[in-house]
């Protein structure tokens, strides 16, 4: 039995890293990046007039992403605050007073969830933590891989229930009506907070670059080295090396001001007799689902993005076709199992193979 997990996070390659070298007379380009949020490489990328310019935005952003992913953790507590996890120990005990991105974001899964078709469910937690052991075992000992008994998965699925996740605005609480009850965020935090970490930076003055939180992007601007009119991004090929290398990657997205979000099955998986199992879990099925091996959505919005990319990669791809062309400002690109793409009608004038172009017109 051959055994592979993936531990690469990052989907989408960012092609502007090739021009390292631009110099606008008046802005010039600057990248750094950390690993301490949302357990996965966030890197930035901005045009600044001074290096210092540029660190004083970056400290920003590495600060407000600490801070976001402490309250958005299901695994540890930290002192002084109450998270994600303090809402999990609490069910079926008593509401837990938290801070507003907390509500914000429960109250936006609640939202998206009825518009998306219910595929992505953020009380879908005592599944997710039954499928996280096996990931674990598979990890470390490839006489662990297996998958778990479907007698399990359906009882840890009784206690799934999005409405019985009460939400007090005027209180500023969250209570799980149910113990054994548990949130699970994976499908949108990390997005959520790209988006809230953009939002404010702009407001601050930074008004070129990139925040790629693993396969969340976020567009702020357009480049502004006096060569491109937009940014290009490049879709990663399922089956080839997350590299920066424009032949592992299907297709190019140029486009400004807006996020660019993938899910597939190739972030993180293993193998078991023959199948890939991979970590997006069809809350119908309780299984990997099969449609694709990769969807990606383009939006304005980068918590959008994310929950969009999870519900799609999920939905039948007629039904994701239906929504996507219901939604203002949000297009997806399908990689079928055969390697073969879709995309939604306003993806064809971002796509390099369908004539787009990031130079300046």
């Amino acid at each position: 039995m051959k055994k592979t997990v993936s531990t690469i996070l990052i989907m989408i390659i960012i092609f502007s890293l090739f021009f390292s070298g631009c110099k606008h007379e008046r802005y010039e380009k600057f990248s750094a990046g950390f690993f301490d949020a949302f357990d996965t490489y966030i890197t930035v990328i901005g045009y600044t007039e001074t290096e210092e310019e540029f660190e004083k935005y970056f400290q920003q952003i590495k600060s407000r992403f600490i801070e976001l992913h402490k309250l958005y953790d299901k695994f540890n507590l930290y002192e002084g605050i109450n998270n994600i996890k303090t809402i999990n120990d609490n069910a079926g005990i008593q509401p837990v007073y938290v801070d507003k991105e907390i509500i914000d974001l429960i109250l936006f899964s609640k939202k998206w969830f009825d518009i998306t078709g219910e595929k992505t469910n953020i009380a879908f937690g005592p599944v997710l933590e039954i499928w996280h052991e096996y990931f674990i075992d598979a990890s470390f000992d490839a006489d662990k891989t297996r998958i778990p008994p479907m007698e399990e998965l359906q009882a840890a699925n009784q206690l799934t229930d999005l409405s019985k996740v009460l939400v007090d605005e005027q209180n500023s609480t969250i209570f799980l009506l149910e113990k054994g009850m548990s949130l699970d965020v994976g499908a949108v935090a990390k997005g959520f907070a790209t988006e809230i970490v953009a939002r404010e930076i702009m407001e601050e003055g930074f008004e070129s670059g990139i925040i790629s939180s693993g396969g969340n992007i976020r567009i702020i601007g357009q480049p502004l080295d006096g060569i491109r009119q937009y940014w290009g991004i490049g879709i990663q090929h399922p089956d080839k090396p997350v590299i920066n290398d424009i032949e592992n990657t299907l297709d190019v997205l140029y486009i400004n001001d807006a996020s660019v979000v993938s899910s597939g099955d190739y972030q993180r998986y293993y193998f078991y007799n023959g199948d890939r199992i991979h970590h997006i879990i069809d809350p119908d099925t309780l299984m990997p689902g099969k449609s694709f091996r990769a969807v990606t959505v383009v939006a304005k919005d980068a918590g959008v993005g994310d929950f969009l990319s999870t519900s799609l990669f999920l939905l039948s791809y007629e039904d994701g076709l239906a929504l996507v062309e219901s939604l203002d400002g949000v297009d997806a690109y399908w990689v079928m199992p055969d390697l073969t793409t879709q995309y939604s009608s306003g993806m064809k004038k971002l796509l390099r193979s369908q004539g787009a172009s990031g130079s300046v017109k």
